[in-house]
């Protein structure tokens, strides 16, 4: 696919010899020769400096010129590249390597009910996973560190396209040892939340960012509670929760085995519902191909089986 004068072109100057180019392209010299004559005449400067009274074969060098020429024929070979890669993924989008992004909670507890089936699948994929809160996917996602993000609030950056996956709710817990565990029906009072420590993600996150908004939608500001922590992550939150540190919103796919050990209790807050999406996350206007279409596929296909 690229320029046959320009490879000819590339190959002189990197032997720095007709007769050497002429070997490595498997023609004859004169062929050589010819194609660079032509391609002199088509931008109408001189490529290479040949020795006077020299052959084609003798010692050659790059021209000013033919070394500007020669940043550019380099940087279209390598663009050629890229595109045949583009087009073999068309053919075969399952193949090669896979950069996916995921803030915490996604990556710890969601998507290891996916990677596995979707490997199993597809065994030919390279998978890399990098994970952190939504802001830091987003972030990657725009500077092209991976090309698919899955987060858990809103991406709030133009550059980016979002697309829901699954539905999350939000559930607050307290350890069992809480006055609260043992109210009747397990439901609290929205202005309780403002008597008691309460632990949230820290800034950047979009677990954090979600009930933020909801606790502020419901009169309940985060000026208004005892924020007692700022924890990087669920786990911490649930760990701190299980220490009666304080009470926590926690994603309610994160709780299932501490609620089954007995760890931690869920308590319905009166009025305040917290629902949101997982979503998938891309740069706006970039078409999905190769392996990372073929996981946003699977990954949807797979949520009524996961949720």
């Amino acid at each position: 696919m690229e320029n046959f004068r320009l490879r000819v072109f590339r190959a002189v100057a990197e032997e720095l010899s007709f007769r050497k180019a002429a070997e490595v392209l498997h023609l004859s010299q004169p062929a050589v020769s010819q194609h660079v004559h032509a391609l002199e005449e088509e931008v109408g400067v001189q490529l290479f400096d040949r020795a006077r009274g020299g052959g084609h074969g003798s010692q050659i060098s790059l021209t000013e010129a033919g070394r500007v020429l020669l940043g550019y024929a380099d940087r279209a070979a390598e663009t050629m590249v890229e595109a045949r890669r583009a087009l073999a993924a068309l053919n075969d989008e399952t193949v090669g390597p896979l950069r996916l992004g995921a803030s915490t909670t996604v990556a710890q507890y969601l998507l290891p009910r996916i990677l596995g089936a979707f490997l199993k699948q597809y065994p030919q994929v390279k998978l890399s996973l990098v994970s952190g809160n939504t802001e830091h996917i987003v972030e990657a996602v725009t500077e092209k560190k991976v090309a698919l993000g899955i987060i858990e609030g809103p991406a709030m950056r133009r550059e980016v396209k979002t697309e829901p996956m699954v539905q999350d709710e939000m559930v607050l817990i307290v350890s069992p040892n809480h006055a609260w565990a043992a109210r009747k029906g397990g439901e609290i009072e929205q202005k309780e939340l403002a008597k008691v420590p309460l632990l949230l993600r820290e800034r950047g996150s979009g677990s954090r960012r979600v009930v933020e908004r909801a606790l502020k939608k419901v009169g309940l500001p985060l000026r208004s509670l005892q924020v007692a922590m700022e924890l990087d992550s669920t786990e911490a939150i649930i760990s701190g929760v299980e220490a009666e540190l304080g009470v926590g919103f926690v994603s309610r796919w994160a709780v299932g085995k501490v609620l089954r050990l007995g760890t931690v209790k869920v308590i319905t807050v009166k009025g305040l519902e917290i629902r949101r999406d997982f979503s998938f996350v891309r740069l706006a206007g970039a078409e999905m191909t190769g392996a990372a279409a073929a996981f946003q596929r699977f990954a949807m296909a797979a949520k009524s089986a996961i949720s």
